[in-house]
């Protein structure tokens, strides 16, 4: 059996009374009944996933994936693609907007080159998983073969089987890849139909007459490729990126892992939206970080019925809302396991 189909038949619903034990352990610890709102929400749901009244929270880790676009050719983001290799060493040097927040919630920052178009060689830190060296140009054909689009989604679930077997407790999302809104924005407007003005926004900060060029650009792409929305590797291979891949191949690889997964925002939700069209069932282990002020990012939370933690406005990407989301997923957890009860503290139940 392949990874992929091994994967998707280890995925289960989560257990309703889990969730009814955790609430009612809560509902006992000294507050008012519901008072903590949504970090008593978290702290469900990550018990319910992880199957334990007193899951662990301290091993966190956000996978970072990297790879180039073809589609850069076509003028659709406001930085060249020399970029992309240029992160990448800055992530490993610890010099990104990941690595501070990832350290401020204590989480590892793992990268993986999935697709840059450079040679690293035997880089120190850097995970090496290179599928190909970027995408094809989405707006004259496929970006991918299928059967690459399928290798990078079991890279993602080679990752989530690995912090299984190292006891990773959470894991969070992260990319990087200049050009990747445009495929992002591509694979909500392939399995939505929804027209692609609605749901294209400005990526790394181009100006409106970019904009409008980005828009047709992605409208031909959906043209040329024709991507079937009732098959999702189709939709993903034809205008979808490898570091997308990889992150849908996380987020199924997590669920059949029972690993809680935070992701983060329009590109990390790309990928966790192709895993939930392959799997809806995947949609139960997601936390989704933050809401992106990429316009298409509301949509794919609602196919992906997803209430975001933050809203701040965010759209650096790389895993940062992840690593922020993080902190409070553990905060509600905390508050599971360390919060006295009333009988633990003295203190009278009322009728709250």
């Amino acid at each position: 059996m392949s990874l992929l189909n091994e994967a998707l038949s280890k995925i289960q619903p989560l257990d309703p009374a889990l969730i009814a034990q955790t609430q009612a352990k809560l509902d006992n610890k000294t507050k008012p009944l519901g008072s903590l709102g949504r970090l008593e929400e978290f702290a469900c749901r990550y018990a319910a996933i992880s199957g334990s009244l007193e899951p662990p929270t301290w091993k966190k880790v956000i996978f970072t994936f990297a790879a180039d676009h073809g589609v850069v050719a076509e003028g659709v983001s406001a930085f060249p693609k020399e970029v992309t290799v240029q992160m990448v060493y800055n992530f490993l040097a610890g010099g990104a907007g990941v690595n501070v927040l990832a350290k401020h919630v204590r989480a590892e920052v793992l990268v993986v080159d999935i697709g840059v178009d450079h040679d690293f060689g035997d880089t120190p830190g850097l995970i090496g998983r290179k599928i190909a060296r970027g995408t094809r140009n989405l707006a004259q054909g496929p970006a991918m073969a299928r059967e690459e689009a399928i290798a990078a989604l079991e890279v993602g679930i080679e990752l989530a089987n690995g912090c299984k077997s190292e006891g990773i407790a959470m894991v969070g999302t992260g990319e990087m890849g200049i050009g990747n809104t445009t495929p992002s924005s591509a694979i909500i407007a392939a399995f939505t139909g929804r027209p692609v003005a609605g749901l294209t926004h400005r990526g790394t900060g181009i100006n409106d007459a970019s904009l409008a060029h980005k828009v047709r650009v992605i409208e031909q792409a959906l043209a040329v490729n024709r991507p079937d929305p009732a098959d999702p590797i189709d939709v993903l291979a034809k205008v979808g990126g490898l570091e997308i891949a990889g992150i849908a191949g996380l987020v199924l690889g997590c669920a059949a892992n029972r690993i809680p997964v935070v992701v983060d925002g329009f590109i990390s939700t790309a990928g966790a939206l192709v895993a939930s069209e392959l799997c809806p069932t995947v949609k139960e282990y997601l936390f989704a970080a933050h809401r992106s002020v990429e316009i298409g990012h509301a949509v794919m939370l609602e196919r992906l019925g997803a209430e975001p933690i933050l809203d701040l406005q965010m759209r650096l990407g790389e895993g940062t809302g992840a690593a922020l989301a993080m902190g409070l997923i553990e905060a509600g957890v905390k508050i599971l396991k360390e919060m006295a009860t009333f009988e633990e503290a003295g203190v009278a139940e009322g009728e709250y």
